[in-house]
């Protein structure tokens, strides 16, 4: 079994198919650890979650999107703050009809972090001086101070760590704020958002090589919409 993290989806599920095409991901052996957000932005959010329910071994992890649309899913209530943030387009993409079951609890499941060895694996961020247990849900999904204390103190020669953890992947804040596509490597934290949500692409790393597998630019894919532009 290979283990491999992917960054936010954000309803792309022509690039889904990409990367693990290109990793050459064998759907029955290997593992796919998502670093959440898998809905909001481009239109194939149902294709994509039966994407990943068509894996055998997931790992899931909710992102701050996830939660959203989980209300939704579960309620039918659209929170006004989610609509214009890719929401419309999540429930565009079930064209009117019930959401599959096994796709809410799929988000209903997701972890708020996950741990292995000594891995670390969250959507949003969390402070590194409090176990991660002590963190609220909010702090998880939505924080980006490790983010920017990482970019911040990218050049300090007397820092090689910012966490006990020894490697950090994180989704939710896009690279493409500092200019890349590609996932930023800090320190141990490895940022995996390259933007697929918007211009950029999706990315995927195998954890035991640090190889990455990239889509195409996501608008290619998709040049009759518009995404979360």
């Amino acid at each position: 079994m290979r283990t491999y993290v992917v960054g936010d989806i954000h309803g792309a599920a022509k690039a889904l198919e990409q990367v693990l095409g290109r990793a050459g991901f064998d759907r029955d052996r290997d593992r796919l650890i998502c670093l959440g957000d898998i809905c909001d932005g481009w239109p194939d959010v149902q294709a994509a979650f039966n994407i990943l329910l068509s894996l055998k071994h997931l790992v899931y992890l909710l992102g701050n999107h996830d939660f959203w649309a989980l209300q939704w899913m579960k309620t039918g209530a659209s929170p006004p703050l989610w609509l214009p943030q890719g929401g419309k387009a999540t429930i565009k993409s079930y064209h009117d009809v019930p959401v599959p079951e096994a796709h809410i609890e799929l988000l209903a499941s997701a972890f708020p972090y996950f741990i292995e060895g000594n891995n670390c694996f969250v959507h949003g961020g969390f402070d590194p001086s409090k176990p991660l247990s002590e963190h609220t849900l909010e702090e998880l999904l939505w924080d980006r101070t490790l983010v920017s204390r990482a970019m911040n103190l990218i050049d300090q020669d007397n820092i090689s760590a910012l966490t006990p953890f020894s490697e950090v992947f994180i989704g939710h804040t896009p690279t493409l704020n500092y200019g890349f596509d590609r996932p930023i490597h800090i320190f141990e934290l490895w940022m995996m958002d390259t933007g697929a949500g918007w211009q950029g692409r999706l990315s995927m790393i195998d954890i035991a090589t640090f190889d990455i597998y990239q889509s195409d630019p996501v608008p290619t894919l998709y040049p009759k919409e518009r995404g979360r532009f």
